[in-house]
């Protein structure tokens, strides 16, 4: 799926670490990411968390898609800043799972996503 996730590429995204209903994935704010308050746009950080919860959903060898998420803001980003977003698994039943992010610049808690999966394929 990674291999070609077009959208997290050109957003400059890296895998530092994946497991089973787990990834950890960053990115750096550059200045095509800042909003006109000079802040790190909302919805990059929402695509961060999802990309992230997309690669940790899809650990477990099904194509696995997003039913849904939330995501709450705590704090700005702003240009330069690395952000790193690290998903875990909630809960998995059957086809469905629940899944939240947490997005940090550094020690600081930037946002918090909640995903909500599904798997429409099993692959063998």
């Amino acid at each position: 799926m990674w291999a070609t996730d077009a959208a997290s590429k050109a957003l400059g995204m890296e895998i530092e670490d994946v497991g089973p209903g787990s990834a950890r994935v960053s990115m750096r704010v550059r200045e095509d990411m800042v909003n006109g308050w000079d802040i790190c746009h909302g919805g990059l950080i929402a695509t961060l968390a999802d990309s992230t919860f997309a690669v940790a959903c899809n650990s477990h060898g099904g194509v696995t898609v997003a039913s849904g998420f939330q995501i709450d803001f705590l704090e700005p980003a702003r240009l330069g800043d690395v952000l790193v977003a690290e998903a875990r698994e909630v809960v998995l039943r059957g086809r469905s799972g629940i899944y939240d992010v947490t997005v940090r610049r550094g020690d600081t808690v930037i946002a918090e996503f909640r995903g909500r999966s599904r798997t429409v394929k099993e692959t063998s």
